[in-house]
């Protein structure tokens, strides 16, 4: 189940995050990569990718038996710092989120080159050019970077 809902504008550190796992989303169009946080909120895994037109009913189901806490969405932004292409689905699923989810915060997280930032991973650690193809997998690390990147920022800022 997830926690009570903060409703606030506030800057919270890391230290005052509520208890339970984070999980980040890397938002697409046709998939969406899923990572989550150990219930420390210490170390950031890839969990899934899942077909985005699937993804409330995988939550549903992955909140009935984890507690989480804390949603992180990644922001995607250009180089130039401007809202790409997918940001209004993106506010889309942020605003269904927190109505499906009312007790969980929600934040969003810079995601520019977690992409090219998890092929790279992949290549070095050695994983054969075929299985770095597939874009689920991509997709998953690069929710596991959104999320690591959050757990590193110093300040979080509730949407």
């Amino acid at each position: 189940m997830c926690s009570p809902f903060i409703a606030s504008q506030k800057k919270i550190s890391l230290c005052h995050m509520k208890q339970g796992i984070i999980m980040a989303f890397d938002y697409g169009a046709k998939r969406t990569g899923i990572a989550t946080t150990d219930p420390t909120q210490t170390i950031a895994s890839p969990l899934e990718t899942v077909a985005t037109e699937k993804l409330f009913s995988f939550l549903e189901n992955y909140c009935q038996t984890h507690e989480v806490a804390v949603f992180v969405v990644g922001d995607p932004k250009q180089k130039d710092g401007t809202p790409s292409p997918v940001a209004a689905a993106i506010t889309v699923f942020v605003n269904t989120l927190k109505k499906q989810f009312p007790d969980a915060d929600i934040y969003q997280q810079d995601e520019r080159f977690t992409s090219k930032m998890a092929f790279q991973s992949l290549i070095e650690g050695g994983v054969k050019k075929k299985k770095r193809g597939e874009k689920q997998l991509l997709d998953k690390i690069s929710a596991s970077i959104i999320l690591q990147s959050f757990l590193e920022s110093k300040i979080k800022i509730p949407v």
